[in-house]
């Protein structure tokens, strides 16, 4: 089985800090190559993997501002699809872009859905339907009327993320600094409950950032750490009573909220979108409807077993179980 990858230019495949696109496609490549499946990963040329990794693009365009987005995306579309007859199957990781190429190769075609953000784009979902399957992240990220292949959950290597039984008292809030994310929300908690809040993420929107998260950072009671990668990014997950997750909109998946459960860190979480799917309400974590059912489960963060939290996670959530049910996907197109 000969596999081309098709990763996002945002950001490197896997990416320094922020890149959940990336970060997916990078696990599923590793998974699917340790398990002796031929991939060829396209991404952009700074790349790291074990698989075959070919491209055009120089660096990602959110760190290099010499490339341009649209310009080098259509060219790292048209690198691919050059290729597709090299391949059994191509693996879109990277939007709606590619299926304006399907109707031109014989090469079937697989894209995961990263998020259905509204039914603007679904002028380049629905029409392709037929010819490419779609994968959802999650049960709740579903589109009504378009036709799924399958729903799939992200997965983690669980070794990469060391378990703490003990955290702290503090908070955390970890994702990009944007309305979204409910960073106001997590710092309105940490306030009212007198526990110190440590946030993580890039500034998606700075001028949300100036006026409701800088004036309440201070070092102390909220303390802004910017993008964290690597092994400070796991001892923050890990190091925390919960993680605040108290989203503005119906999150596709959550990659923050397995990372921390992974850990032991529970989660507060609002009750929309994908969060029933991966937070059971009591045992992982606590889900919630608004600020005061938040504060208030704050002050039940003793109920919840650290070790649950992440036997929920080796058992529903692990790279390797992604990995076996994309295989099995691909079989079942690649026999029809």
């Amino acid at each position: 089985m000969k596999i081309a990858m098709l990763a996002p230019i945002a950001w490197r495949t896997p990416p320094r800090h922020y890149g959940p696109w990336e970060l997916v496609t990078s696990l599923l490549t590793e998974a699917l190559v340790e398990r002796g499946v031929d991939v060829t990963l396209f991404a952009t040329l700074d790349s790291r993997t074990s698989a075959t990794l070919a491209g055009v693009v120089p660096a990602p365009y959110s760190e290099d501002p010499a490339i341009d987005a649209k310009v080098w995306e259509f060219r790292h579309l048209a690198y691919l699809f050059d290729r597709a007859g090299e391949f059994d199957l191509i693996h879109n990781q990277a939007d709606f872009p590619a299926h304006a190429f399907s109707g031109l190769v014989d090469t079937p075609m697989v894209t995961t859905i990263h998020g259905f953000s509204s039914d603007r784009i679904m002028p380049m979902y629905a029409p392709y339907q037929h010819r490419v399957n779609y994968v959802a992240i999650s049960d709740a990220d579903r589109a009504p009327g378009l036709r799924y292949a399958a729903t799939i959950h992200h997965g983690i290597v669980l070794d990469d993320f060391p378990f703490d039984a003990a955290g702290s008292d503090d908070l955390l809030f970890f994702g990009r600094i944007h309305p979204d994310k409910g960073a106001r929300e997590a710092i309105a908690v940490a306030h009212a409950t007198g526990r110190r809040l440590h946030m993580a993420g890039i500034v998606q929107d700075q001028g949300y950032y100036d006026r409701e998260v800088a004036p309440h950072v201070d070092g102390h009671s909220v303390i802004y750490d910017g993008p964290v990668g690597g092994a400070a990014r796991t001892a923050m997950l890990g190091g925390a009573a919960a993680l605040l997750h108290l989203i503005g909109f119906d999150e596709p998946f959550g990659l923050s909220v397995i990372e921390a459960m992974a850990c032991g860190t529970p989660v507060i979480a609002i009750d929309r979108g994908s969060m029933p799917e991966l937070i059971d309400d009591g045992v992982t974590g606590f889900l919630v409807n608004d600020v005061d059912e938040a504060i208030a489960a704050v002050a039940r963060i003793g109920e919840i077993d650290r070790a649950a939290c992440r036997a929920a996670v080796a058992e529903r959530f692990t790279v390797d179980r992604m990995a076996d049910r994309y295989i099995a996907l691909y079989r079942d197109i690649l026999g029809r």
